[in-house]
């Protein structure tokens, strides 16, 4: 093992899935003389040249199209978002094209693409900078939805979603990329669609993704101190949801809170609790918790930012409750 950034581990999934396939490319702005926005791309360039790493306009209408139609192709794209908030200009590509091509041709045309990019708040970036739309993609049959927390499961996962047969959203955060985990020196992969236990506990289960993972860590240990032990799960991928995990922790612990940095309304954490109520309802001796954004657009300024977004406190008042503390 060793100890990389995430966007190392992001840049290596992407360079070894082009040297083990020629079909696979990456296209976005500022992905190749640039290195990269957000220097996930470095070196890239280099290696592989300028017909499979290339620099686009400011068009992601444009260049989602053509990768969508490079996939339907049997290309297999890789299509970088400065941001996701921008993917709404290429939305139509992404939903009326990806993801329902198979459906629409009968299982003929197969459209194997990654659309990949930072999600969420990233500190002073306002309202239209700042926005978390994995639920949004999520609810479209079609997609695959991953949003990992760290360093291993962003290169094991996006690995899988190049070689994957389906378009996939993949979602970063840009207040990781500079993130340093454990990453093995051989290959592998994650499996699409399974949630990961990352501490066991018997008091009260606690499940998010992305980011908010460090939120819950956090919170999990203020919590130990006090002689509170969660279960921390990471669902990792968004859809499909790996309900069966929290099922099961729901049944051992009693009680569940989730974390989640969309706004409450039609989120992943509402559909995860509609789950929980319809499958584990007997073993719940609390009703669910849910922490979000507050429900509205995310300011510029950092205290309201700080009073906004979920936090450690927001976290621990919510075991709490549930926890009848």
């Amino acid at each position: 093992m060793r100890e990389i950034q995430f966007r190392q581990a992001l840049g290596e999934a992407m360079s070894e899935e082009m040297r083990r396939d020629e079909k696979v490319f990456l296209m976005g702005e500022e992905v190749a003389e640039y290195n990269g926005a957000y220097k996930v791309s470095q070196g890239m360039l280099d290696e592989f040249g300028a017909k499979r790493v290339i620099d686009t306009p400011i068009a992601e209408l444009g260049f989602a199209g053509l990768g969508v139609g490079a996939a339907m192709n049997g290309l297999r794209p890789i299509i970088e978002f400065m941001t996701f908030n921008f993917s709404l200009v290429a939305i139509d590509q992404i939903i009326n094209s990806a993801a329902k091509i198979k459906s629409m041709s009968g299982g003929q045309i197969d459209a194997p693409i990654v659309f990949r990019g930072p999600t969420g708040n990233a500190g002073q970036l306002s309202s239209q900078h700042s926005q978390n739309f994995e639920n949004w993609y999520a609810n479209t049959p079609g997609l695959k939805v991953i949003v990992p927390s760290n360093p291993y499961d962003a290169k094991g996962l996006l690995k899988s979603s190049i070689r994957d047969e389906n378009p996939v959203i993949f979602m970063e955060s840009e207040l990781m990329y500079g993130d340093k985990g454990a990453v093995p020196e051989e290959e592998y992969l994650i499996p699409i669609g399974e949630a990961k236990i990352t501490r066991d506990g018997a008091d009260a289960t606690l499940v998010s993704f992305g980011k908010m993972m460090k939120v819950v860590e956090s919170a999990a240990d203020e919590l130990a101190k006090e002689g509170i032990n969660v279960e921390v799960i990471d669902l990792r991928t968004v859809r499909p949801i790996d309900y069966a995990t929290v099922v099961e922790s729901v049944k051992k612990t009693n009680r569940l809170v989730i974390v989640e940095e969309a706004w409450p309304l039609a989120s992943i954490s509402a559909e995860l609790s509609h789950h929980i109520q319809r499958n584990a309802f007997d073993y719940l001796d609390a009703p669910i918790h849910r922490v979000n954004s507050k429900d509205v657009p995310l300011p510029y300024a950092p205290t309201l930012i700080e009073e906004i977004i979920p936090n450690v406190k927001r976290t621990i008042d919510a075991v709490k409750t549930v926890c009848y503390k």
